[in-house]
């Protein structure tokens, strides 16, 4: 299982959302340059960098920011948030980024979604998945839908390879993760790595998700407020 640290921009600065909400922001650093090398100086190998300017007004806002941190790292980032046509994903990965996360883009434009996937491929497209009690949220969790989360992941689960699955509901309230749903993800799709995103607390949280098969997990608020230390993280990834 991969250990993925997060960095949610806005404004270019690494901050923390509570359950997608943006008067529940936290600004954690006016230097996520800085924050991601202290990731790669702990062993970490990935990034998820998000957007969230990008996510709400629906175009890239932070490019500079993965332009730094591609530039200044070996770190292969999966970025999401603002990306809406192909132009802007060339953009994105011009600008340094190894794989892109599509989600409310995917629910909205599906054949646009699906061509940048038969173009791209698998390994570079990540299909994002946000829930709510099984059902999708887009637009930077704003949007709540009636899309079931089951027929989301099968209308695609033919041309996919990532699978990154949010449980808003957890997200950023450090009360452990979704794992019964990853588990049932990693059942219903064996073939699909999945990566875990939200809620995780402890250590025995990312004992838990590797146990349940997933591929990945993503951490964020645990890491900023000191629930995770980064040595932690360093001896759990040597230790697989």
């Amino acid at each position: 299982m991969e250990l993925i640290p997060a960095i949610d921009i806005i404004e270019g600065k690494c901050v923390r959302l509570t359950q997608g909400s943006f008067d529940q922001k936290k600004v954690y650093s006016s230097n996520p340059l800085e924050v991601a090398q202290r990731f790669e100086g702990a062993g970490l190998r990935r990034l998820h960098l998000v957007d969230l300017d990008g996510a709400r007004q629906k175009k890239v806002i932070n490019l500079g920011v993965l332009e730094l941190i591609a530039s200044k790292t070996k770190l292969k980032i999966d970025f999401g948030g603002g990306v809406q046509s192909t132009e802007d994903l060339r953009q994105v990965f011009n600008a340094g980024a190894g794989q892109v996360t599509g989600g409310s883009i995917a629910y909205k434009n599906p054949e646009l979604f699906s061509s940048w996937l038969s173009e791209f491929g698998g390994e570079r497209i990540i299909l994002g998945a946000d829930v709510i009690k099984e059902k999708l949220a887009v637009a930077g969790w704003q949007e709540q839908t009636d899309q079931d989360l089951w027929e989301f992941i099968e209308k695609y689960h033919q041309q996919i390879r990532y699978v990154i699955c949010t449980d808003v509901d957890k997200d950023g309230l450090l009360s452990g993760p979704s794992t019964d749903l990853y588990r049932k993800m990693v059942i219903k799709y064996p073939e699909l790595v999945i990566i875990a995103s939200g809620g995780v607390t402890s250590l025995d949280d990312l004992a838990e998700l590797e146990a349940s098969g997933v591929g990945g997990a993503i951490i964020g608020k645990a890491i900023y407020e000191g629930k995770i230390t980064l040595k932690q993280l360093q001896n759990y990834q040597n230790a697989d």
